[in-house]
């Protein structure tokens, strides 16, 4: 009996092959990235490249999947890739781990990807790698902001373009705009005003001036939309 027969059965033999022929592209693995690689990986994906140079810290387990006692100052990446053989012994991973530069992102994006998933939460590594996928013209999602909210019925998925009342958004879309980017790229976000009272400022370490509070869903919420859209976009190819 095969560990994916369940799948098999909703999605059929021919979707399962494609989904486990898939090549898969997800930067960042923080609370939004580590809950959407095991949902693709418990899909049956076969072959992913996990990017993010970050270890866990304690302020990480209120939201991040792989976030433990026992996994603080370890490697995001190398904790979730141990975690996504433990469910598929086949899978192939590819893990990089390190921040993403422009040229950096340029070099890694490519053609081999079916799908490119942008987990990061800061602004700069976000438009290199949005730019670089839009100029190789490799289907990108973006996760927008899950902090400052608390109602997870508000997430959607649209262009970029159509984004509204997110302050991650709104900065990126004008970011984008300097690069020529204004739509084609499928962005997950929530429509619920961001509160206000739960910004905090940084020392602008790692491309990140401020953060808002977070819940433990939230990033999860987001992490699962983008994953069931790269999914089942996979799956109608």
């Amino acid at each position: 009996m095969s560990w994916l027969e369940r799948t098999e059965l909703l999605v059929q033999k021919e979707g399962l092959e494609k989904l486990q022929k898939a090549n898969i592209l997800i930067v960042g693995l923080g609370g939004v990235g580590s809950f959407a690689a095991e949902f693709i990986a418990r899909a049956g994906v076969q072959k992913m490249t996990l990017v993010d140079g970050d270890v866990f810290d304690i302020t990480n387990k209120n939201r991040q999947l792989t976030a433990l006692d026992s996994t603080i100052g370890k490697s995001k990446a190398q904790v979730l890739a141990s975690r996504l053989r433990d469910i598929n012994s086949e899978i192939e991973l590819i893990i990089l781990e390190e921040f993403l530069s422009p040229e950096r992102a340029f070099e890694i994006v490519s053609k081999e990807f079916d799908y490119v998933l942008d987990c990061i939460d800061s602004i700069t590594p976000k438009i290199n790698l949005i730019v670089a996928a839009r100029r190789k013209k490799v289907k990108i999602i973006s996760s927008m902001g899950a902090g400052g909210k608390l109602d997870a019925t508000k997430i959607k998925i649209k262009d970029i373009s159509q984004t509204k009342n997110c302050t991650m958004a709104r900065t990126l879309r004008k970011r984008l705009k300097e690069h020529k980017v204004d739509k084609g790229v499928k962005a997950v976000y929530s429509e619920e005003f961001q509160i206000a009272e739960s910004l905090k400022m940084t020392n602008g370490e790692n491309y990140k001036k401020s953060f808002y509070g977070t819940i433990s869903y939230m990033p999860a919420a987001f992490g699962l939309q983008a994953a069931a859209f790269v999914i089942n976009e996979i799956i109608k190819k």
